[in-house]
């Protein structure tokens, strides 16, 4: 058995908690719009054709906000033919996911969708076969009151308010040769800089997003976010990051460390901004928006080749996540809270049924994911401020990041809440024994801990089964000292008041 120990204080202050840690992504690909959120005719359809057991679930999951409309299908994006009559609505090829879009769902059904959600919709414009005219056009039409030929047509078209979008992202990916229009660093800086500045003139209180790497391993990283801020670091408010991870090769002990590679990320993308900003002598600080980021098995995805037929909503990217999946989900969601004080936003790709912590059968049943249960959690628990926590923990050897903790943890505080604890255990055979040092929180107790585990590691949930995989009581607690079993594969979130 593997023995850790950890403190809790409340002095050890990260940052507060930002509840747009706990953003998700909705984008024209596959079965995330239609069949996902948007299905006219499904017994659970309400008046506007949504889901009702989507949005049920999008409740429960937690969601702050929602970026859309992409994503790579955003670089090929014509906004106008998301408006108006749905029977005038034109349908057009996707190049991103070669698929036919027949924009039944658009800007003004996508709000409509928010506002039911209770989430903040975040908006993406095409930078990649558009540029600074048009993103100037949707602003107009979705925030602006009234008064102009753009404005008045989203009143026209049933949108009395103004949508009131804070955040917009400057295009999507465009470091990547997959991208629609991709781009050299200083090609996009420059269009993303001119962009920009022509939005704050319509509104400078937008808060903005340049495009940073598709991932760390892209060649142009670093390079890339350098010479992009170098172009905008005073016109934009953070910087994005987009990571995914798989196990490779039957390589369970490095990707559960994939946490490893996402700390890296952030850190050097901070090295970087930071770095520009003092030689422009700026004291501005320009945080991260990590606005994709999952388990995602690429690899079969590029395995299975790009269909000879333009098919409507084709299931594309439908991973069906394991318990071992959910565990390295869980790291990742630490990692995001752990590094506060800079990853200000971040976006789990996706919601609904693409690579997502809700699936759905077409005019069918609605259910759980693994991966949506730490999400959920980690929504619901975490509050005030997110702690330091730096555990003593023995280490385990991967073939990827070499030596790793084998405790990956981190902590929330709020003097009104109480205090819960985000733990994994990533030894894959090992229950992990946590002595927990929560002297200086006072006389707190343990007052419910949890755990996601199983003794198969690649369980799933199933629409037949789909409770296999669920948070469950831990009795393993000892109160005096403070310890708590963590079995082997483990996500874990110990309360304490």
């Amino acid at each position: 058995m593997h023995q850790a120990k950890l403190t809790l204080d409340p002095a050890f202050k990260v940052a507060p908690v930002s509840r747009r840690t706990f953003g998700t992504f909705v984008e024209h690909l596959g079965r995330c719009v239609y069949t996902g959120i948007y299905e006219p005719g499904h017994p659970a359809a309400d008046e506007d054709g949504f889901r009702r057991d989507v949005l049920d679930l999008t409740r429960e999951l937690g969601v702050s906000t929602v970026r859309y409309p992409g994503g790579n299908f955003v670089s090929g994006y014509r906004w106008e033919d998301g408006i108006g009559p749905v029977a005038d609505r034109p349908r057009r090829l996707d190049l991103a996911w070669h698929s036919t879009e027949t924009n039944e769902v658009g800007v003004d059904e996508f709000v409509r969708w928010c506002r039911k959600a209770g989430v903040e919709p975040m908006m993406a414009v095409n930078l990649g076969t558009r540029g600074i005219a048009e993103a100037l056009d949707l602003l107009e039409y979705a925030n602006h009151p009234s008064g102009t030929t753009l404005s008045d047509l989203r009143i026209a078209n049933g949108a009395k308010e103004p949508h009131d979008i804070r955040m917009w992202c400057l295009g999507n990916e465009m470091d990547g040769p997959w991208q629609t229009g991709h781009k050299t660093a200083r090609e996009y800086g420059r269009l993303a800089a001119e962009t920009a500045r022509a939005m704050r003139m319509v509104d400078p209180k937008l808060e903005l997003v340049a495009c940073g790497s598709s991932s760390s391993s892209m060649p142009t990283f670093g390079s890339w976010e350098a010479e992009v801020l170098e172009e905008t670091y005073d016109l934009v408010d953070y910087i994005s990051c987009h990571a995914y991870y798989e196990e490779k090769d039957g390589d369970l002990g490095s990707f559960l460390a994939s946490s490893t590679d996402m700390e890296y990320f952030i850190s050097s993308v901070i090295a970087t901004a930071d770095h520009v900003g003092a030689r422009l002598k700026s004291r501005k600080k320009i945080n991260i928006s990590f606005d994709e980021w999952n388990v995602w098995y690429i690899s079969r995805f590029q395995d299975a080749g790009t269909p000879q037929d333009w098919p409507v909503a084709p299931p594309l990217l439908e991973d069906h996540y394991h318990l071992a999946d959910a565990v390295t989900f869980g790291g990742l969601l630490i990692t995001l809270l752990r590094n506060s004080d800079r990853v200000t936003a971040a976006s789990l790709a996706q919601l609904v049924n693409v690579i997502a912590p809700i699936m759905t059968e077409p005019g069918g049943r609605a259910w759980r994911q693994t991966t949506f249960h730490p999400f959920a959690q980690a929504s619901r628990h975490a509050a005030g401020d997110v702690l330091r926590v730096e555990p003593d923990s023995p280490l385990y050897e991967t073939k990827v990041y070499g030596e790793v903790p084998v405790l990956h943890a981190v902590a929330t505080h709020s003097a009104t809440g109480g205090t819960t604890l985000f733990a994994v255990n990533r030894s894959a055979d090992e229950p992990l024994s946590l002595e927990i040092d929560a002297r200086a929180l006072g006389g707190v107790r343990v007052v419910e801990a949890t755990t996601l585990t199983d003794p198969d590691v690649y369980a799933r949930n199933t629409a037949d089964d789909p409770a296999r995989i669920t948070p469950r009581p831990n009795a393993d607690v000892e109160p005096d000292p403070l310890r708590v079993l963590l079995p082997p594969v483990s996500w874990n979130v110990i309360r304490l008041a």
